[in-house]
């Protein structure tokens, strides 16, 4: 494994994840016309043809 290439090729999949996520959290609560309180989240990360998942939970404050 060449960790350069890892390290890269994992750091453009964060970022991709970050802002699609981001922008897609900004669509529901503008459709939605949440404007106070919290969303509970849950991301889930599975490999395919793994039996790896790994969960972060948490809360976004709207106000």
């Amino acid at each position: 494994m060449n960790n350069d290439t890892f390290n890269m090729s994992m750091r453009k999949f964060l970022k991709q994840v970050g802002v699609t996520s981001q922008q897609a959290i900004e669509e529901h609560v503008r459709t939605a016309g949440l404007t106070s309180g919290q969303l509970k989240a849950k991301v889930t990360l599975t490999f395919e043809g793994s039996d790896f998942v790994h969960e972060v939970n948490g809360k976004i404050d709207l106000d």
